[in-house]
This record gives C-alpha cells, sequence and structure tokens, in this order.
C-alpha cells in the first residue's frame, strides 16, 4: 500500500509562493495524536514520562508542541541543553544522556537540574571537579555481546561506545552512593530503528533483572528505568508498523514479572523516542528541475543530500510521492537525485514512480526525524526553510532557509586580507 502525504499538490503550491521549495514541512496534529498514543500506551505506570531525543529534529517550535502533550527533552549536547532550557523545560524534565561529554555540558546540565545519565564510571571522578552531584542520577549499561530477539540479531552492543559493562554498573552505584546521591536510575539502549513489538519489552525484562539485582547488592533506591530510544517506524510501505500499545502491554507484563515480585512495583519507565515521535509527521518537498537520459534515466530535485543525508549515508529508503499523481500508474523506474558532486546524492534508485514532468512537486516522506538535522553544507549548499502544518490547516515557518550571508557568517575574510 502507497503511503500517503499530509499535504496536497494544491496546498503546496500555494505554500511556494512564499516559501520556495525545498523545505520540511512537518504536522502539528499527527505529532499531538501520536505522542497521546504513546501516553495512553504506558498509562498503566504512573511514573511514565517520554524524553523527545532533540537531536532527532533540534527545532524550539516542535519541542513546546511535544511539551505541551507533556513530554520532556533527552539532551546530549549543550546546544541541546540551551534548546530544552528556551522552551522553559528544567529539571526532571531533562534528561541528559551523552558520551565524551566536554566540561562546559556537564556545567550547563547541572545549572539546569537536569538528570544526568553517565555513560562511563570515569566520568563520575570528572564530574565531581565540575559541579555538585545531585540526590537523582543516572548510569548507562551496555550488557556486551548480541542483542537478539528469539533468533535474530538486533544489533551488537559490545561494538557500541555506550555505557558500562555489568561489573562498572555496580562499581558506579557504590561510587554515586559514597558521594550522597540517594537514587540513581537505570539507562540502555541497545538497537536502532526497530520495526518489531518485542524490542522494547525484551529490552525491558533485561534491564528489570539487572535494576532488582543491583537495588539488592548495593542498597541503592531505582527510581526509574529508562529504555531510551529504538522503536522505529516503517519506512517502507509494504513493513507493519510497530504498534504502542502492543509494546506497552509487553513492557507491562516484563514488569509484573520481574519488578513487582522484587518489591519494585514504584519504578517509573522512562522513553526518549525522536524517530518514533516525529518521522512520519515530517516530508521534504522538493521540485524536479532537471531530468537526464543516459545509461539510467534521472530525475534531479533542487534538494539534495545536504537536505536529507539518510539515503545517502546508509543506503535508507524514504517513499516517494510525485504530488498531483498519487493514483497515475507506476510506469518509469528513476534515480532521484540532488545537486551534490558526489555519487551517492541520491534519494532514490531504480524507483518505479509515475512520469515525473519538470516542475512536478515531489513529497519525501518519513522526514521529521533524522531529517533537517542532519543537514550540512558540504558544496556551499544551504540548510532548507523548516514549516509547520497548524492543525488549523494554516502554515507556519518555524525556521527559515539559510541564505549565503549565513553561510559565510563565521568568516572574517575581510580582517585577513588586511593583516
Amino acid at each position: 500500500m502507497k503511503k500517503k502525504p499530509f499535504v496536497t499538490l494544491e496546498q503546496v503550491k500555494e505554500m511556494v509562493k512564499k516559501y520556495p521549495t525545498p523545505f520540511h514541512i512537518y504536522d502539528e496534529k499527527g505529532i499531538r495524536e501520536n505522542a497521546r498514543r504513546l501516553k495512553e500506551a504506558f498509562s498503566w505506570n504512573p511514573g511514565f514520562h517520554e524524553y523527545f531525543a532533540v537531536k532527532a529534529t533540534p527545532n524550539p517550535y516542535l519541542m513546546k508542541i511535544l511539551k505541551e502533550e507533556g513530554i520532556g527533552a533527552d539532551c546530549s549536547s549543550y546546544t541541546e541543553l540551551l534548546l530544552a532550557e528556551k522552551v522553559g523545560l528544567h529539571g526532571q524534565n531533562i534528561m541528559f544522556s551523552s558520551n565524551v561529554t566536554p566540561a562546559k555540558d556537564f556545567e550547563l546540565a547541572a545549572k539546569l537540574d537536569a538528570i544526568i545519565n553517565f555513560d562511563d564510571i570515569t566520568h563520575i571522578d570528572f564530574y565531581e571537579k565540575i559541579a555538585p552531584f545531585k540526590e537523582v542520577m543516572c548510569c548507562r549499561f551496555n550488557p556486551g555481546g548480541k542483542f537478539q530477539i528469539h533468533n535474530t540479531i538486533m544489533d551488537s552492543p559490545q561494538d557500541a561506545k555506550y555505557g558500562m559493562t555489568r561489573p562498572q554498573l555496580t562499581q558506579a552505584f557504590l561510587k554515586l552512593k559514597e558521594k550522597g546521591v540517594k537514587q540513581i536510575g537505570i539507562h540502555s539502549f541497545l538497537a536502532s530503528n526497530t520495526v518489531t513489538n518485542e524490542y522494547y519489552p525484551t529490552l525491558a525484562r533485561l534491564l528489570f533483572q539487572v535494576a532488582a539485582e543491583l537495588q539488592k547488592e548495593t542498597g541503592v533506591k531505582i527510581p526509574f528505568i529508562n529504555l531510551s530510544g529504538g522503536v522505529g517506524v516503517a519506512y517502507r510501505p509494504e513493513q507493519e508498523p510497530n504498534d504502542i500499545f502492543a509494546i506497552g502491554e509487553g513492557v507491562k507484563k516484563a514488569y509484573q514479572e520481574v519488578l513487582v515480585p522484587a518489591g519494585m512495583g514504584d519504578v517509573a519507565i522512562f522513553t526518549e523516542l525522536g524517530r518514533f515521535m516525529l518521522a512520519p509527521y515530517g516530508h521534504l518537498i522538493a521540485q524536479a528541475i532537471h531530468e537526464k537520459h543516459t545509461y539510467k534515466e534521472y530525475i534531479g530535485l533542487d534538494a539534495c543530500a545536504a537536505n536529507l543525508m539518510r539515503p545517502a549515508m546508509y543506503g535508507a529508503y524514504h517513499e516517494i510521492t510525485v504530488l498531483g499523481k498519487e493514483e497515475e500508474l507506476c510506469s518509469q523506474v528513476y534515480d532521484i537525485t540532488g545537486g551534490l558532486c558526489e555519487n551517492n546524492d541520491k534519494f532514490a534508485v531504480d524507483r518505479k514512480l509515475p512520469k515525473i514532468e519538470i516542475g512536478d512537486y515531489i513529497c519525501i516522506h518519513d522526514t521529521g526525524a533524522h531529517g533537517f538535522s542532519m543537514g550540512y553544507n558540504y558544496n556551499g549548499k544551504l540548510r532548507s526553510a523548516e514549516l509547520l502544518l497548524c492543525e488549523d490547516g494554516s502554515v507556519k515557518q518555524i525556521r527559515r532557509a539559510e541564505t549565503a550571508e549565513d553561510y559565510f557568517a563565521t568568516l572574517d575574510f575581510d580582517a585577513l586580507e588586511e593583516k
């Protein structure tokens, strides 16, 4: 089944009168409805809290929408912390999970009273020179080995740079306890963009067992367990999307079977979803500006990998709709490309689509997360605008497009010449 865009050709034609392509656009209605589904799926846990992964789409307008839905921020850098502060988030509404962390990042996280998640046991001594310890802190766990569900290997934690070993986790808890920390949460991220309802329940059961052991070993109260991200989206139309209600029920079952018997039925469940929260509610809208007929058939867009890097970087699939031709037969096979001086600057390879004419508007689906945020300026390409399709049907610019002046703003070339 084809994916249906949340904007029509007629809407886009109106938008481009004011905002030229390419641009990313986000669907406020879809974002809010999805946030409410997530919260309902975990409503069985009174302490449940979602911390939106700011890295996925670092735009304060979108963060504000999520804040209005009761969602906090998962930050991993100084500037992401600043964004969270700007939208009025502070204290336990911010989770700071970083690695190879600069001192100034820890300093700001402490100032905002964020929950600080230590990625490595050596970070504890490093942090002590920067800021006082809080009553509630967190440690990141890496179980090593292969992470698998049934007989399917999902990822290889042993190769990941994140988190502490199991013995280090015990040492970190005891070390933090000595320094006056009263409660310590556990965090772990073991796989990315999983499209299976079993990922979170399997991860949860592992973390719940570790939590029960740790609380017994160290005597430290564990107030929350953070399942981090990893719940993905169905980028391909033939994929079955994750069912967040089935996922919530699976985590509940593990909770009741492991934590409740261990006397830990008051532990809160945290999540840090980015892709799941926003990816389906973003499109990259571009225009076909060139066609080329050589050994293959090419359609060149006014967008490029600088606007959406995932296909070039990972060979990632994104569904493409030719707006206004949704019902037409996919009779042509194209490579859909951008204009970078890199052969991997392709949004699609050998993709069956309706016949595309110069001037047609193209909708690239599922760009609401890790789309704009991964943009860059190679070849002097400028980042696009970001727009919001509001619930009332109006369109608002939430980030203007970059200009050449922005590109050169960090250079002091005239001053250099004078020397």
